[in-house]
């Protein structure tokens, strides 16, 4: 469980039943589950989205998605499993995407996090994000979903 010995890298077809069970159990709690098997497949054979998964070992410590655009990116998912967490695994896997977001003349990432879930976007302030808005009703028509966003460098693409 020591973050140095967790490897970033892309999920793979066997790693999606996992990571979907990891969304339903640690993001989508108390929601219909929407991140299934299915979509995370979908969303691997998707060329404008990184599924990424950390390892310890063969053990899959956690995973994040991001949905890449011309402009902006979207951590659409991001979840460590518990005996993972405070070690530098999230830190690990934001990091790794924003490294491709780069890469990739991406300028600014957004993220969406429950209201009520102030752990996450503690977390997600000390890695540099930043409130934009909150919108009531944003997750199923139920919570208040917070917007987060990151200025993470100049756009190489701009004219």
């Amino acid at each position: 469980m020591i973050e140095e010995n967790t490897t970033i890298e892309l999920a793979t077809h066997s790693d999606a039943s996992e990571i979907a069970m990891l969304s339903r159990d640690l993001i989508e709690q108390g929601l219909s589950w929407s991140w299934n098997t299915e979509r995370v497949k979908k969303a691997m054979r998707d060329r404008s989205t990184n599924v990424a998964v950390a390892r310890d070992g063969s053990i899959l410590a956690g995973f994040g998605i991001m949905k890449y655009g011309d402009k902006h990116a979207n951590l659409n998912l991001l979840a460590v499993k518990k005996e993972y967490r405070r070690t530098g695994t999230g830190t690990k896997i934001v990091r790794w995407h924003e490294r491709v977001a780069s890469t990739a003349g991406v300028f600014n990432i957004y993220l969406q996090v429950r209201d009520q879930n102030t752990i996450a976007q503690d977390f997600y302030s000390k890695l540099g994000y930043v409130v934009l808005d909150k919108i009531p009703g944003y997750y199923k028509h139920k919570e208040v979903g917070v917007i987060m966003f990151r200025h993470i460098g100049v756009n190489r693409n701009a004219t």
